[in-house]
């Protein structure tokens, strides 16, 4: 069952799309997906298009709904090692009841639990386009939990979810190819944005440095994100203790919070952790830090990197998502291709001989995501939902026809 529609009063033009999305994690929750999905919602309404999100009731909330968005809250459950999420509960019945009382054009499925699956279902007997987006590799996060053996349900599940839906965006052209190949159908690349004017070389703190105990010319090695088994993080340290063997003065410190924390501590007791930090707090430790260590292989793209890229660190990363995107290999950080943990701890080696100038390397990695700009994001975002409404105008049945314009992944 889902909670009575929260409405706020639609001012100003009359908007292009009425847009349904349902998701499970929305801002002021902290979180890629969130942030990523707050970004897009955002650039949507001052487009003029009418957007409706559908999720869970969260622990914590707001209170606080945009103008020109509708909030539908549905009933959820705590999500197993996320207490701090919650899980939307199946509602096919509730969604189309209340699709039918106010129809949008469209219905965009941003998480795949029992909600978004209800929401494919509602949509896809209402003859509604339906489009989809991945963005967690929960399959790939199932041996860092103990549930090595529903790897391959769960990967059964979310390529049957998709492919119901006649468009998935995904975020890199990689990802996309590796979807086609393991059977799902519709791809469409749609990238991510990073804010270059909140992320900027110009936040850099020299106060906050001193408050971490370093000098002008000691090393700070940044992590931020999730503090959990899936984010590799004991890598992290491995890597921060290649940094302390040519810079005994370094300071790693860790951004943001998790179930692996305490451990984290253990292995690493000199580290400082920061906690949660958002907006400009956010921007200043990223931008007075100066090596950026991202040790994830569950990542479909990875927020951090781009943001630590625009606020000038030098990042070491796996050749995925992102990073693979977007960093310039041994000119604003180093790639380490495979997955091996010493070709990391390596990388980290690399990147900080003396015959490398940090200095040149922090400057070509803000300089490296000057282009990725959210208009365009937006753009694409909604180049993909006409396309599904177009095609979505000829037929859609049971079957799903072939959505033959966004088949191609590099597209």
């Amino acid at each position: 069952m889902v909670d009575d529609i929260l409405i706020e009063s639609f001012e100003g033009r009359s908007p292009s799309l009425r847009i349904a999305i349902v998701t499970e994690t929305f801002p002021p929750e902290i979180n890629g997906v969130a942030m990523t999905l707050g970004h897009i919602v955002q650039g949507l309404i001052a487009r003029g298009h009418m957007v409706q999100v559908v999720r869970p009731r969260q622990a914590r909330e707001s209170g606080i709904v945009p103008g020109n968005m509708e909030e539908v809250l549905a009933r959820g459950a705590a999500l197993p090692n996320y207490g701090e999420l919650r899980f939307g509960l199946p509602a096919k019945n509730r969604l189309v009841r209340l699709w039918t009382d106010k129809r949008p054009d469209v219905v965009h499925v941003v998480t795949e639990g029992p909600l978004g699956w209800s929401a494919v279902a509602a949509a896809r007997k209402m003859h509604l386009a339906v489009t989809s987006a991945f963005h967690t590799n929960f399959h790939s996060y199932s041996g860092h939990y103990g549930l090595g053996l529903l790897k391959r349900p769960i990967e059964g599940y979310l390529r049957k979810l998709h492919n119901r839906t006649m468009a998935t965006m995904v975020p890199t052209a990689a990802l996309a190819a590796s979807l086609e190949r393991r059977g799902y159908q519709n791809l469409r690349v749609v990238s991510r944005g990073v804010d270059v004017q909140l992320f900027h070389p110009a936040k850099r703190s020299e106060a906050l440095r001193q408050s971490w105990g370093l000098a002008p010319q000691d090393v700070a090695v940044l992590h931020v994100g999730r503090i959990a088994k899936e984010k590799n993080v004991g890598l992290v340290v491995a890597g921060f203790r290649a940094v302390q063997q040519l810079h005994p003065r370094a300071k790693l410190v860790f951004v943001g919070d998790g179930p692996a924390r305490q451990s984290v501590q253990d292995a690493c007791p000199d580290a400082i952790f920061a906690g949660m930090r958002k907006g400009e707090d956010l921007a200043a430790h990223y931008a007075s830090a100066d090596v950026f260590l991202f040790a994830s292989l569950t990542e479909t793209y990875g927020n951090v990197v781009p943001e630590a890229l625009a606020s000038g660190l030098a990042v070491v990363a796996f050749a995925y998502g992102a990073a693979l995107e977007l960093v310039q290999d041994g000119a604003s950080g180093v790639l380490v291709t495979g997955a091996r943990d010493a070709d990391f701890v390596h990388a980290v080696q690399y990147l900080m001989d003396p015959a490398h100038t940090l200095d040149s390397m922090r400057l070509a990695a803000a300089q490296s995501v000057a282009h990725v700009a959210w208009d365009r994001v937006y753009d694409n975002f909604i180049a993909v939902l006409q396309q599904a409404l177009a095609v979505n105008g000829h037929s859609f049945t049971a079957a799903a026809q072939p959505f033959a314009a966004l088949s191609h992944p590099h597209a």
